[in-house]
């Protein structure tokens, strides 16, 4: 390629600039229930809705403050340093705890106060054996994402060198960890050294060995549940309280599949057949717009802007005009519904129910001799055993 050849042909790589300057990754704020939940499906991968059964046993017990809060932000006279004291019993972090204590400890970043309870907070010192597995896996990370938000920040030096190779200009970067900060205690969150060589400011290189690498860009995969929690949060579908529930439910319902180890929902048959039936009568239904402006009414009742009578009106009249529409419309569904699956009416009314293995839809028996099974979707004609 022309952009390959011209830089393999140039002789020296000319340094344009080196600039360091020192860089940090903040430590996390306190911890939230969506938060909680979306950390406990992508790294912990325990489901949202056995994730708030955890958290609430763990809350009845004393071990956590209240598992349901929007909150991340500490009240003003909240006992940090009371809280932490708790912890340096530990046997897995109480010598960090020690060592945090008498260094001082850092003020929590300032998130968002919503009003309700203090952030998920660890209130008794539990030990691996004192509860059950997964309970202990959910207390662990409750723990240790409060040590950290009163933790240093994780600090290094980053290094940026700009290099112009036969009029191209190519950017090379690294970085040096000063001080890991919370990390210690997040370990997972930990930064490593990038290693990029010592280049002098105005300074010529030989050019060695000039490759140029291909790629290409890949669809997106399925939503894992930790992105679906997110992309709820954003568009106010649900809240603290009932976004696990939500989600468990178009599993119970079949409407999507999880896959255990990814942690990410795979639309079923069922789950896209409805999609597209409520997509053709009223996409309203479906869209994330509904719930959230029903969620902004029940804001607007609790900031005295509207009335609760008013609310409830609106919104009946609203559902009821949508309903008819709906009732009206239902034929759109029905042709859906008969193109993706197979009406049992139509396979024969025979108690012997099988599916084509091209197309997945029911086969019709068919009794006159010789015995078999068509499928009139395909035209495809299997013979069974005769006499057997």
């Amino acid at each position: 390629m022309l952009f390959e050849h011209i830089v393999a042909s140039a002789k020296n790589a000319h340094v344009l600039s080196v600039t360091q300057k020192e860089g940090s990754k903040p430590r996390p704020l306190p911890l939230n229930t969506v938060d909680l939940m979306k950390v406990c499906s992508s790294q912990l991968k325990i489901g949202p809705h056995y994730a708030m059964q955890l958290a609430e046993r763990l809350y009845i017990h004393g071990h956590i403050s209240y598992p349901r809060t929007e909150s991340t932000v500490y009240p003003e006279h909240f006992d940090l340093v009371g809280t932490l004291k708790i912890q340096r019993n530990s046997s897995l972090w109480g010598d960090y705890v020690d060592s945090l204590l008498q260094k001082g400890i850092q003020p929590p970043k300032k998130g968002h106060d919503a009003g309700d309870h203090p952030p998920i907070t660890p209130m008794d010192l539990v030990q691996p054996n004192d509860v059950g597995a997964d309970e202990w896996r959910v207390y662990e990370y409750i723990c240790r994402h409060f040590i950290a938000t009163v933790s240093p920040d994780s600090k290094f030096y980053k290094t940026k060198v700009m290099i112009d190779i036969g009029g191209e200009t190519f950017k090379a970067s690294g970085k040096r960890i000063i001080s890991p900060g919370f990390t210690l205690i997040m370990p997972w969150l930990s930064q490593k050294d990038e290693q990029i060589s010592d280049f002098k400011d105005k300074t010529s290189y030989p050019v060695g060995d000039v490759t140029l690498h291909e790629g290409k860009t890949s669809p997106p995969d399925y939503l894992t549940e930790a992105e679906l929690i997110s992309l709820m949060e954003k568009h106010g579908i649900g809240t603290d309280a009932s976004i696990a529930v939500h989600i468990n439910n178009i599993c119970v319902r079949n409407y999507v599949r999880l896959d255990a180890n990814t942690r990410t929902l795979i639309p079923t048959h069922l789950g896209i057949a409805l999609v597209n039936g409520y997509h053709k009568i009223d996409p309203d239904l479906v869209l994330p717009t509904v719930r959230s402006h029903i969620e902004k009414q029940i804001d607007s009742i609790a900031r005295g802007v509207a009335t609760f009578d008013d609310v409830v009106q609106h919104s009946l009249e609203n559902f009821l005009r949508k309903f008819e529409y709906f009732i009206a419309n239902i034929a759109k569904m029905d042709q859906l519904f008969e193109a993706s699956f197979t009406p049992l009416a139509s396979t024969g009314g025979s108690s012997l129910k099988t599916k084509c293995g091209l197309c997945k839809r029911y086969m019709r028996f068919i009794p006159m001799k010789p015995s078999r099974l068509y499928c009139p979707t395909c035209e495809e004609t299997y013979n069974l055993p005769q006499n057997g």
